[in-house]
């Protein structure tokens, strides 16, 4: 099982996030809303230090193809993950733009719609993950809610998906065996349950690193 922790927001964390057996960091870029927002210089700063094969999330709400390309260029991550929708056509856009760099994309699992969603996106991207927020709103909630979706949805998207799904959302030591089970995802992506006071928590990540494995 996969796990990225998100929000890491310098390199000793990226290192104490790697110690516990993070197989993905997430680095958040500009956000309308949500935590763990750090600056571009920062991201490349921590990318920089991060051994392969860890993977490198730049998280970007940009909201077109160009866009996207520009800020991966500045930060030098591996994987882009996309966290809202971008116009038809932008991942073609993407591909020729960063050859090498792996493309995730965010589905914000609120109904049935979101299957279709998933499984469109499915056929253009290398993975997706699966998360709780709300683009509909007037200022748009793209990830980092710390609430829990339908899991029943989210298990009908992996059955179905052509590509490798990550699984967000509300996930914490006491729920993340349930998670697993009913979802199957290929991994797990969290925040703020391996947090203290917006730190990253060591006991906590033992603790959560401790339940997925057990």
């Amino acid at each position: 099982m996969r796990v990225k922790i998100c929000c890491i927001s310098s390199v000793e964390e990226a290192r104490m996030a790697i110690a516990a057996g993070a197989s993905a960091l997430g680095l958040v870029g500009k956000m309308p809303s949500g935590p763990g927002i750090i600056g571009d210089e920062l991201i490349q700063t921590i990318a920089k230090t991060v051994p392969p094969p860890i993977a490198t999330f730049l998280l970007t709400s940009e909201p077109t193809a160009e866009a996207v390309i520009e800020h991966q260029r500045r930060v030098q991550t591996n994987t882009v993950q996309l966290v809202d929708a971008l116009p038809t056509g932008s991942y073609r856009v993407l591909r020729a733009a960063l050859p090498g760099i792996k493309l995730v994309q965010v589905i914000h699992v609120l109904d049935e719609l979101s299957i279709d969603e998933a499984l469109a996106s499915a056929e253009e991207v290398d993975a997706l993950l699966l998360d709780s927020g709300n683009p509909k709103l007037a200022v748009k909630e793209l990830g980092g809610t710390g609430r829990r979706h339908d899991w029943k949805l989210s298990r009908r998207i992996v059955e179905q998906s052509r590509v490798p799904v990550f699984l967000a959302g509300g996930l914490k030591p006491e729920n993340v065996r349930e998670a697993i089970d009913t979802v199957q995802p290929f991994g797990l992506d969290l925040c703020s349950s391996v947090r203290t006071n917006g730190k990253l928590d060591p006991q906590k990540l033992e603790n959560f690193f401790s339940q997925v494995h057990s």
